[in-house]
């Protein structure tokens, strides 16, 4: 996976709560095994129209916003445990959502495919907004070695939690696997250990 240190960017803000996955990506996209093509499937039923047409109305569709960051409302990810929308999320080119609250399930599929949910205050949430609507081309800053997530150019910033493991994953660009890769000279350097305690003569 990509690596995840320090995000600086432009938002896009979706000022609606309780988005489930399949708002975020339909149960008729699902029948596909790997990733590819999630993105143009994103929101799909807020983006297009019955007719196909784009839905000019919805904040996706509107070109004042763009930028890699998903900025949400409260309870963002809740209804099934589809991985399919960290999917269609990461596909679609966001690497960071923005929220009051997660679906723990969501939550857990996002950071496994590489996309850093940042959960805030309410009280932060509603500066993100007002900042984001004034002037859509505000930056946002996440860094993530220091758990912080800042509003350029003001004195507005919270600080946010992640689990510890995750958290190395994605500053390193882990995945699971990556991971136990990474420490396989502890490994080894253990089971030696262990081997000639249960043996000693195997070091004779």
């Amino acid at each position: 996976m990509e690596k995840f240190i320090t995000l600086i960017d432009t938002a896009v803000p979706l000022d609606s709560e309780n988005v489930d996955t399949d708002q975020i990506i339909p149960a008729r996209f699902l029948k596909a095994t790997d990733k590819a093509g999630f993105g143009e499937n994103l929101f799909r039923d807020w983006r297009f129209k019955k007719d196909g047409s784009k839905n000019e109305d919805f904040i996706l569709n509107d070109p004042k916003y763009k930028g890699s960051i998903l900025v949400a409302g409260n309870n963002f990810g809740c209804g099934s445990s589809r991985e399919h929308a960290a999917w269609a999320i990461k596909a679609y080119g966001f690497k960071a959502v923005v929220s009051s609250y997660f679906a723990d399930i969501f939550k857990g599929n996002a950071l496994n495919n590489g996309v850093l949910p940042v959960q805030v205050s309410p009280e932060f949430l509603e500066k993100l907004f007002t900042a984001i609507n004034l002037n859509p081309a505000q930056e946002i800053q996440i860094d993530l070695e220091k758990q912080q997530i800042e509003i350029k150019g003001t004195d507005l910033k919270e600080n946010f939690d992640i689990d510890p493991y995750k958290k190395t994953c994605l500053i390193n660009g882990y995945d699971d696997i990556d991971f136990l890769v990474s420490k396989l000279d502890s490994i080894k350097k253990f089971e030696e250990k262990n081997v000639s305690k249960k043996h000693p003569e195997a070091q004779m």
